[in-house]
């Protein structure tokens, strides 16, 4: 019950410090700023390193890339048929593509499975921080800067970025120094993550503009909360794995948008305001959505 009390408070005391403007006019990128370049980084050094994978790991590995190509080729489509901008398109790439797996999913993995399945639940959240580092930096790079943007550019834009390097240290480190002496001070920074991301978005929520996005909003929403944890059963049912793994799966699958993607967006100027609100609604609405695609789990899993 408290990590949902911490959800929702935090996102509340941004929206309440956004309405009565206590706040200097974008101070939300301070805080942008923490979470992206000291926040992120430690999550990757702490985590990516102690993933133990085995063969019964690889349908929560391959959900979320599941998802992500899913989501790709799915805002592509929108995007020719609807001529949206190339902004809109990367925020929809991200904001679709990226679940909220760790801050929104283990508390509800443990309440509908028990603590014992974040086994299970860790290997999606640590395989969705992986495509964020890659091929979400990749995304808004691309959508930033232009579909023609280099691969040079790519590479050297992304060797500028803190959560990228800290990704890459956290592969090769590892080999060569022993990091856990480090894990103290890292679980004191990871903890703000979530905090911080959600506060960060109730300060920038403008749902009077949610009339200018509603058919993107509406695209986002559906796509993320239903179309994907969908795809997922139906790969498990195609290939008969049943169980608790493709169970939890399928519900890290049903999160709604990753916190850190919409920072990502705001970073990179893609439509921040349809990334927060794909963030602010699908939490509120995902409290719903993931109790349907539970009963929907036990009938046919």
């Amino acid at each position: 019950m408290i990590n949902f009390i911490l959800i929702a408070g935090s996102l509340l005391m941004g929206l309440l410090f956004n309405i009565f403007g206590s706040l200097p006019k974008d101070s939300y990128k301070g805080i942008n700023a923490w979470v992206l370049f000291v926040a992120l980084p430690a999550l990757s050094l702490k985590y990516i390193p102690a993933i133990e994978w085995s063969p019964e790991m690889i349908f929560p590995a391959m959900a979320p890339i599941i998802g992500w190509v899913a989501a790709w080729l799915a805002v592509t489509a929108y995007a020719w048929k609807f001529k949206i901008d190339s902004a809109t398109k990367g925020s929809l790439k991200l904001s679709t593509g990226l679940a909220n797996t760790s801050f929104l999913g283990f508390p509800l993995v443990i309440a509908y499975f028990g603590e014992e399945a974040l086994s299970i639940a860790i290997i999606s959240d640590q395989v969705t921080f992986m495509l964020l580092t890659t091929v979400g930096i990749i995304t808004a790079l691309r959508a930033a800067d232009g579909e023609t943007v280099s691969p040079g550019v790519i590479i050297r834009k992304a060797f500028k970025f803190p959560p990228f390097i800290a990704f890459l240290m956290a592969l090769i480190l590892p080999r060569f120094v022993d990091l856990s002496p480090l894990n103290p001070l890292l679980d004191r920074l990871i903890v703000t993550v979530g905090p911080l991301a959600l506060f960060s978005i109730g300060l920038q929520l403008k749902f009077s503009e949610w009339k200018s996005e509603w058919k993107n909003l509406s695209f986002g929403l559906v796509f993320k909360l239903f179309i994907t944890p969908a795809l997922v059963l139906t790969t498990a049912l195609i290939f008969g794995i049943k169980g608790t793994i493709p169970q939890v799966s399928i519900l890290q699958a049903a999160m709604p948008t990753l916190v850190t993607g919409s920072l990502l967006a705001d970073e990179y100027k893609l439509n921040p305001q349809l990334a927060n609100m794909m963030v602010g609604l699908g939490i509120f609405i995902a409290f719903l959505s993931t109790a349907f695609w539970w009963h929907i789990m036990q009938l046919l899993l």
